[in-house]
């Protein structure tokens, strides 16, 4: 008995040890302490950020989204204890949280009359706090969203400061909010809470850059900044996804190709190791490593092996043609590609092989590689397989990617694991994605849309992803989305087009939505996609420097002709253009930022970004609920005695009178006027008077007219689908100097 009472006491003695520690660190009541240790001690709690929140000056709302059944124990525990909880039902009933609802002042939640009680805003002007847990929805419905304006105005109308509160991990708990099919359970996640800084609803509706934003809108994205920052974008893309493959199941099938079948993240890993290891053998740590590969399990076997060595993937455009394949190699520089055999023959790409040797780079076949693993190497890929080959840094360079070339050279585009993580991140902090997806992934992983939206989020959100090699498979896509029925789809104007015009109604009648990028939506190809599959066309903007998801429409902030709002951890401000009355360039700040650019010219030499802006070169306008809406290139822009005027315009107008066609507007030089603007299109029956009628009746500024019109019969397209501007600009020089224009 003496020796049990002995242990007895040492427990209770180091038991309350620890809650004086946690007392003493964190600035809670000793009460508190006592019941948060267990909680801290069996979720291995990081709170680092807690201490600020509770030091935040009165009056003060903190803005929980409530996730689990422990979230309100949580905050309890943490918060001041003079804090008023606004709990719901089944918090403020249940037997196992009464220990916890002691430890401060709490009142049941009602949604029809709590948020708009005076007695809230009565609180709050007498220098008290609130904690109000809101429903835990990345896109909140109609609904729901009436609480972030209650919440919204009530703090905007007591002048209180609004301290977003958001826990990491808590959703994949036992006793989850999230129904199970969209969230994967585990009992002991570790738990990152993330704490923003205080700030009123003033001081976040004027961070809208042209004028104040909506209140509601303010709060909303002050509460997605914290769900971004809860989810550790600093990690390494390696650890990211190993760490998506512990909470989902590394039993998961979380890959699959038309080729190898499926792959569980087990197995992905497994080959990912086997293939790193090969590379690190022939390659040094942060060396560019060449992918030639189509979308594939391959494809993402090797991405990881090589982010698993620290190697830097630099992926290997096969679509833009020999010369720029030579040219790639030698910015990057490269000395190892890796590629398949059967892939090159299949595709008939023996020219774009012979010039990447050209550039002095070495192939390293898919196929020899996994022949030379021994079966030794192969047990011990299955026991390790969690563990990195080399040692991991998300702030070093982990991908190069070359920027489409549509107006000029191609630059390589260096960025980090911590940007390609972040920019996944925010976009789940953004956009409602769960298990129970399945994403089809057409674009390819030379472009950055088809790497990070297309393969990177899936793998680090647990969505499944099925990719197909080739985007231009008109016929066939269809026929894949009928027979897998996909919630979630990524694609380009062009493509999309292409899959409507050969698919029947329901091939595509399972997606939820399509995220949409890399070149302007036209209004009839969504409303053809709403018409006909129901899907709803989700536009966004980026570029490849930002990895590369600037901004993007969501099912409840949407607005056609937009590209959506911008990611949370951005910033943006836009500079003044001459000869543009509304908006401006814009430029960024953002943990997705690249690292920097390689020039041609300095092979190998990383010119960083830095801290300041980056200039993305876009024209753009920004409305009061921070909706951007592009108006075109800086130099998509031509300037004709003075006056400013977007080919993106003249391209608008000549659709809309040639819907069916295809159109690229483009400025040449003029003797007389400086530049002169020239319609590229396949229309036929385009005639110049015709389009001047068409945009009187239209109320068109005659500034927009195209003073030539070149008929082609077919527009030059980069393989992303985008249109190669550089081409159609050498085409109508070429034909308005033999003669060919119709005036």
């Amino acid at each position: 008995m003496t020796l049990t009472g002995t242990i007895a006491l040492c427990i209770l003695a180091a038991y309350v040890a620890g809650a004086l520690w946690q007392k003493v660190r964190l600035g809670i009541t000793l009460h508190q302490a006592l019941l948060y240790l267990p909680l801290k001690l069996a979720y291995r709690i990081d709170d680092s950020r807690m201490r600020d929140a509770r030091k935040a000056e009165a009056p003060v709302v903190y803005v929980v989204p409530h996730q689990s059944r422990l979230d309100p124990a949580l905050m309890l525990s943490l918060l001041p204890e003079d804090t008023l909880h606004i709990l719901d039902e089944a918090s403020a009933r249940s037997h196992w949280l009464e220990p916890w609802r002691e430890l401060a002042r709490t009142i049941v939640f009602n949604a029809e009359h709590v948020f708009v009680s005076r007695r809230l805003v009565r609180v709050l002007k007498g220098k008290g706090r609130l904690a109000v847990y809101l429903p835990d929805e990345v896109e909140p419905d109609v609904k729901a969203f009436r609480l972030f304006r209650a919440v919204a105005h009530i703090a905007h109308r007591a002048d209180a400061k609004v301290v977003p509160i958001f826990i990491g991990g808590s959703r994949n708990l036992p006793f989850s909010l999230t129904p199970r099919e969209k969230a994967p359970r585990k009992w002991f996640p570790r738990l990152t809470i993330a704490a923003m800084e205080p700030a009123t609803i003033s001081e976040l509706m004027a961070r809208n850059v042209t004028q104040p934003a909506r209140a509601s809108n303010a709060l909303f994205d002050r509460i997605a900044e914290a769900r971004f920052c809860a989810s550790d974008p600093r990690r390494s893309l390696f650890l990211a996804v190993r760490d998506a493959a512990l909470r989902t199941g590394a039993s998961y099938p979380i890959l699959e190709d038309p080729i190898s079948g499926k792959l569980s993240y087990r197995k992905l890993f497994i080959g990912a190791r086997l293939l790193g290891l090969h590379l690190a053998s022939v390659t040094a740590p942060g060396e560019a490593v060449g992918v030639l590969l189509p979308n594939s399990n391959g494809l993402v076997a090797t991405l990881m092996g090589l982010a698993s060595g620290s190697r830097v993937a630099a992926m290997i455009n096969y679509t833009a043609g020999p010369a720029a394949v030579t040219a790639a190699v030698r910015t990057a520089p490269i000395r190892i590609i890796v590629s398949s055999r059967k892939f090159i023959e299949k595709a008939n790409l023996d020219d774009i092989v012979a010039a990447a040797e050209k550039g002095s780079a070495r192939i390293l076949w898919l196929e020899d590689i996994l022949k030379q693993a021994s079966i030794m190497d192969r047990i011990a890929a299955a026991l390790f397989w969690r563990w990195p080959v080399h040692a991991q840094d998300a702030s070093k360079p982990a991908i190069i990617l070359f920027t489409s070339g549509t107006e000029g050279s191609p630059k390589a585009v260096v960025l980090s694991g911590r940007n390609v993580v972040a920019n996944a991140m925010q976009a789940e902090a953004r956009i409602s994605i769960g298990k129970d997806d399945l994403l089809l992934n057409v674009l390819p992983a030379f472009h950055s849309f088809g790497l990070t939206g297309g393969i990177v989020l899936p793998l680090v959100a647990g969505v499944r992803l099925y990719l197909y090699p080739s985007p231009l498979h008109y016929k066939q896509i269809p026929e894949v989305a009928a027979k897998l029925r996909p919630t979630i789809m990524f694609g380009t104007d062009s493509f999309l087009v292409g899959y409507a015009r050969t698919a029947k109604n329901d091939d595509f009648s399972s997606l939820r939505f399509v995220v949409a990028g890399a070149e302007p939506v036209k209004a009839d190809t969504r409303q053809v996609w709403r018409d006909r599959f129901g899907a709803e066309i989700i536009e966004g903007y980026g570029l490849t420097e930002a990895a590369p998801v600037v901004s993007v429409n969501t099912a409840t902030h949407s607005r056609d002709g937009t590209v959506g709002r911008l990611l949370p951890g951005m910033k943006m401000r836009l500079e003044p253009v001459e000869g543009i009355a509304q908006g401006g360039q814009l430029q960024l700040q953002g943990p997705n930022l690249m690292l920097g650019y390689i020039n041609p010219e300095s092979p190998g030499v990383l010119q960083p970004l830095g801290e300041g802006w980056h200039d993305t070169g876009d024209i753009v306008t920004v409305d009061r609920e921070g909706f951007i809406t592009i108006a075109g290139r800086a130099r998509r822009f031509a300037k004709i005695a003075g006056e400013m005027v977007s080919l993106g315009a003249v391209e608008a107008l000549a659709h809309a009178l040639w819907p069916e066609e295809q159109h690229a507007a483009v400025a040449v030089p003029d003797k007389r006027r400086g530049e002169r603007v020239v319609l590229v299109t396949t229309a036929g029956e385009a005639d110049a008077s015709q389009l001047r009628q068409f945009a009187k009746a239209s109320e068109a500024s005659e500034l927009i007219l195209p003073h030539d019109i070149i008929k082609t019969a077919e527009l030059p397209r980069l393989g992303t689908g985008k249109i190669d501007y550089g081409a159609v600009r050498r085409l109508a020089i070429e034909q308005l100097g033999s003669g060919e224009a119709a005036a």
